[in-house]
This record gives C-alpha cells, sequence and structure tokens, in this order.
C-alpha cells in the first residue's frame, strides 16, 4: 500500500509540475482520457470540461512559470480509500485565482490516473 502511496503522490506532482510549467503533455499523461473538470460557476450551475477542451485552454493561456507568477501548491491529503481508487486534495495557484482541488484517481493498467476533477476558485486581490 506504501507503494500505492507514492504512485499517487507522484502522479500528483506531476499534475502540479504540468500546471505550473504550462506543459499540457504531461497534464495529459495523469489525466485518463476520459476525465472530465467540474466547478460551480457564480450564477449556480455546474461547468463540465472535458480533458482535452481543457488541454487546449492550457495549450493557449501563458504558463504561470513563464509569467514569472510564485508557485505555492500543496497536496493536503491523499486517501488511499481501496487498491485502485484514492482521493487527492490540493491547492493551488495561479494569482490572482487560487484553487482547491478534489482529485480522484483510479489505477487502471497498473497505472493511477486522474478520472475526475472537482475544484472550487477564489479570486483575491
Amino acid at each position: 500500500m506504501n507503494a500505492d502511496i507514492k504512485a499517487v503522490e507522484a502522479t500528483v506532482r506531476t499534475y502540479l509540475d504540468g500546471l505550473y510549467e504550462g506543459d499540457a503533455e504531461k497534464l495529459a499523461h495523469v489525466f485518463h482520457p476520459t476525465s472530465a473538470l467540474t466547478t460551480a460557476r457564480e450564477d449556480g450551475t455546474i461547468q463540465v470540461v472535458p480533458r482535452d477542451e481543457w488541454l487546449d485552454l492550457v495549450r493557449k493561456r501563458p504558463a504561470p512559470q513563464k509569467a514569472g507568477l510564485q508557485r505555492d501548491d500543496h497536496i493536503l491529503t491523499i486517501d488511499l480509500v481501496g487498491p485502485t481508487l484514492a482521493l487527492v486534495k490540493v491547492k493551488c495557484q495561479m494569482p490572482p485565482r487560487y484553487f482547491t482541488d478534489l482529485l480522484s484517481l483510479l489505477k487502471i493498467e497498473s497505472r493511477w490516473q486522474v478520472a475526475q476533477k472537482v475544484f472550487m476558485t477564489e479570486t483575491r486581490d
């Protein structure tokens, strides 16, 4: 089980690196092709963005690293629910936006992959 926790952590670190570096290929490697990103909009509706659509947005936006934004991301919890399911809570930022992500990971073909990301965003001055 310890090996699985380390593998989950490595997957999430790759995710955080990919976000900061603006590296869509790193992100594609850790997100399953059927995954999506889900959040609640300010108007109370739910927004669901399929992985490939999100990766296109990542490719088009300036990378936080290249924009000189400070990196401050943390893995807050890793819950290894069972041999094929983990839930990870992370905090990350692209000022002025600050994110809390809940990542559901599944072990598929011996590799941990993000199956779903549910997140919230705070904007600060």
